[in-house]
């Protein structure tokens, strides 16, 4: 919903717009400010009462509403005083340098290209901002995955991933519709359709080793869910996992979004959210000794009957 805010900056921005474009028509300037040529109007007269402090006749802006009203152009005077676009704060420059060094990690081509002149001219304005220099650290996997899964989506092909999932539960090399890259909690990832599962899936692309075209078109599986920093909380079984863990395991807590992460004697206290307990089971395996407790206790319990039973067999198989 717009906002009297959203109107203030649009006409900031629209007083410069106008008087670099003599005799602007009404619908593409609409279009330009990504609004109906109605609510322009209404903007237009809102303008024509803005100007210096005092509000005689000279200190107002001019708009000639008989042309706007009789040809559809506007002709805007006397604002030499917003003769430009309003400049960034230091602050807002910096926020902004950030985000487009994380979208750099994850685009190609010719956007990759507007991201980086984007960042030439905001550079000037994010170095006033007194402090220490921010970093972006993005895990987005290689170069020539991206570009692969970029040209795949822009084309509507399905691709065959050569993935290595943390749990190993899935296929090696599924079969994918690939629908958009998301860029989450300094992760990149793939969303895409995988053809086995029938159901929508997510694959971190510093796990996806090669991309290969299938040569065929992809189906139509409607929008991809949303996947940002709360996804985990929007799907449904999801449970939360406290994992006490030895010092030589503490590195999951660095690998793994966490929830919080605790120093404790001998080690760490891990707490995640888990959307797969098969995920779990594989983790806790893998992990082995490194495991001191489980809360709650039952999560761990597959994991414990699989170890169990895994000595077993490896017990029994010298015996034939």
């Amino acid at each position: 919903m717009a906002t009297s805010s959203d109107q203030v900056e649009r006409l900031l921005a629209l007083v410069p717009y106008l008087q670099s474009h003599p005799r602007a028509e009404v619908s593409l300037t609409a279009k330009a400010f990504g609004v109906t040529p109605r609510q322009l109007l209404a903007d237009l007269h809102v303008l024509w009462f803005c100007g210096l402090p005092g509000g005689l006749p000279d200190d107002l802006i001019e708009i000639d509403m008989d042309a706007v009203e009789s040809d559809g152009t506007i002709t805007l005077s006397n604002a030499p005083y917003l003769a430009r676009p309003m400049r960034f704060t230091p602050g807002e420059a910096v926020s902004l340098v950030v985000a487009l060094r994380a979208m750099k990690e994850v685009v190609t081509g010719p956007l990759a290209d507007a991201v980086d002149s984007a960042l030439a001219k905001l550079s000037s304005a994010a170095a006033a901002t007194p402090g220490p220099e921010v970093g972006v650290q993005v895990n987005s996997g290689a170069a020539d995955v991206r570009e692969a899964l970029t040209a795949a989506i822009d084309a509507g092909e399905r691709v065959r991933l050569d993935y290595a999932p943390a749990s190993r539960t899935e296929p090696d090399e599924p079969l994918v519709d690939p629908s958009v890259i998301v860029l989450v909690d300094g992760f990149a990832y793939l969303q895409g359709w995988a053809l086995a599962r029938k159901a929508w899936r997510t694959y971190r692309l510093d796990r996806i080793h090669a991309v290969e075209r299938a040569g065929q078109r992809v189906d139509d599986h409607g929008a991809p869910p949303a996947f940002d920093a709360a996804w985990l909380d929007a799907r449904p079984n999801v449970v939360t996992a406290t994992l006490d863990v030895t010092s030589d395991a503490a590195w999951i807590a660095e690998y793994y979004p966490v929830v919080r992460s605790l120093a404790i004697r001998g080690g760490q206290r891990v707490t995640l959210k888990v959307a797969d307990l098969e995920w779990l089971q594989a983790l806790l395996l893998r992990l082995g000794p490194g495991i001191k407790r489980v809360h709650p206790p039952e999560l761990g319990v597959p994991a414990a009957r699989a170890a169990t039973s895994a000595l077993r067999l490896y017990g029994a198989s010298p015996r034939g």
